[in-house]
Formats: structure tokens, sequence, C-alpha cells
């Protein structure tokens, strides 16, 4: 293809959807007790929620831009024009300022980075819209467009166990003032402009797991959409989530399950159940 198309670990693509597409993966750093690993190559989900059950200190960074311009460089010498590079939001991640600045070395008339936003499949969708397009031999303005229209007919809906690790990692912002510290009550989130805000409080999970169906359907609108559920250690609520999902939007044409990586994981905890939405999408590409 003309066009590479090029993301990072935190698209939580599922197994298999990034080679079957043509897109390549850049992963984020994970640190374990002072033990670096790549997320998605070195730890995965099961390692990353056994960490943290052990109460290990685990923090996160961004590829270096050398990374970047190392994976923009071999798209290059295999044969693609120009790459677009399809990343986490940049008010949560310095993930897209290495990716600029290693565009900028290799150079930006051939590298096109977009910030999408969001993450987990709301940055995936993205990612595989911008593939689709650069499969149908569409142009690099082509393909960026893809992705940032993927991105405005998004939704971005997650419950989590407890605040605590989004709080610690600096990633929940005003939210932690709004929603305090109860014990007792699940905080529904979600990704608007590019950051994580508060929706509202429920009591327990099982009302949170209704509440995220009853919000995707409103998400959905009248739309044909796509559907994405994420998980950290609980797939059993994450299929019951897909299941109910499918059950209330039966034009999706199905509900992909994808276990949240090492990254996002460290800032959300196990237990953590999201939803993204994906609306208008013609054809699909999941």
């Amino acid at each position: 293809m003309p066009v590479a198309v090029i993301t990072d670990s935190t698209a939580h693509l599922p197994e298999g959807f990034a080679a079957r597409h043509g897109i390549r993966v850049v992963p984020l750093h994970v640190l374990i007790d002072g033990v670096a690993a790549l997320d998605g190559v070195d730890v995965g989900p099961a390692a990353l929620a056994e960490a943290l059950g052990r109460k290990c200190i685990v923090t996160t960074s961004r590829p270096t831009p050398a990374e970047f311009a190392a994976a923009f460089r071999a798209a290059l010498a295999d044969g693609a024009d120009t790459v677009v590079s399809v990343h986490l939001s940049q008010q949560i991640s310095g993930t897209w300022e290495s990716a600029v600045l290693a565009a900028q070395e290799v150079g930006p008339e051939r590298v096109r980075v977009v910030d999408s936003r969001t993450t987990a499949m709301g940055l995936g969708f993205a990612a595989l819209h911008a593939a689709a397009a650069a499969a149908r031999g569409a142009g690099a303005e082509e393909v960026e467009a893809a992705a940032m229209a993927a991105v405005r007919r998004s939704e971005t809906l997650f419950v989590v166990e407890t605040l605590e690790h989004l709080r610690r990692g600096g990633r929940i912002g005003s939210a932690a003032a709004l929603l305090g510290t109860a014990l007792a009550v699940k905080p529904l989130l979600h990704m608007d402009d590019g950051q994580i805000r508060p929706l509202e409080k429920v009591r327990t999970m099982n009302r949170a797991v209704a509440r995220l169906v009853e919000l995707a359907v409103q998400a959905a609108g009248d739309d044909d959409v796509e559907l994405a559920v994420h998980h950290l250690a609980s797939p059993e609520r994450a299929v019951e989530l897909a299941n109910r999902l499918e059950e209330r939007l039966p034009g999706s044409g199905g509900c992909v399950v994808s276990e949240v990586g090492a990254v996002i994981g460290a800032h959300t905890g196990p237990g953590v159940l999201g939803v993204v939405v994906q609306r208008g999408t013609g054809d699909r590409v999941s």
C-alpha cells in the first residue's frame, strides 16, 4: 500500500487485527518495580494484573522518538510512500509528542501524526478505518481524514473498581474531586475531548454494567455501529456486557472483546470494564 498506518499499543486491537489490516504497532514502556518492559511484547494483561495484585510499583512511559523514527523508516523501506501514525490522546500521554519529533526527523512531508483524542478501541477503530482507506489506495491526506472522521464518531465509556490507579498516575484530573473516595461508589467515566472526565456515580458494579449498556445504546442512536468491550482480569463480566450490547444493538454485527494491556491497565486497575461505540461506519472494518 502507498500509505502505511502505524498506531501504538494502547489501541488494544484484538489478537490478529493489526496483522490482518497491515497496521504496525509501536509499544509503550512499562516499569514493574523498576524492571523495564514493552507493553504487549514483554508484559501482557495477566502479568500486569498479577503485579498489581502483589502491590508492585507500576509506571508507564511513552515510546522514544528514536523508536518511532525506526518504525517510520521501516515502513518506508518496505515500500510505503508515506506514513499516517495514529496515537492516543496527547492530553494523557506524551506518545503523540514523541511521534511528532520522530516525524520531523524522518521528514514531515512523508509522515503525518494524528492525535486520536482517545485511547483503547476508540484509537483502534481510528487506525482500522485509516488502514481501510489505505487499502483502497487512498493518499495520505485521505487516510488521515478517515482516521479523524472515525474519531468524531466514537464514544468511549468505562467504569473502574477504584479511582486509586487513575489518581496515582495523574490521569483523572478534576474527576477525583467530583467523585470523591467513597469505597461504595463505582465511577462511570468517558473520554471527552482527549481527557478522562466523569459521567456519574453508581453503587454497584452490576448497576454500572447496566448503565454502560444504556449509555452505549444512547451513543449509538439510529446509526449503524461497531462495538468493542475492554476489560482487565474480568472476562466473565466482559462477555456478559458484550452479550447485552449485542441484544440491544443487533445491527452492530457483533462486539469484539479485548483485554487492555499493561499501560492502560496500570492506570485503570483490575476490574475495569469499557465500551467503545463507533457510529455511522458504513463498511465495517473489524
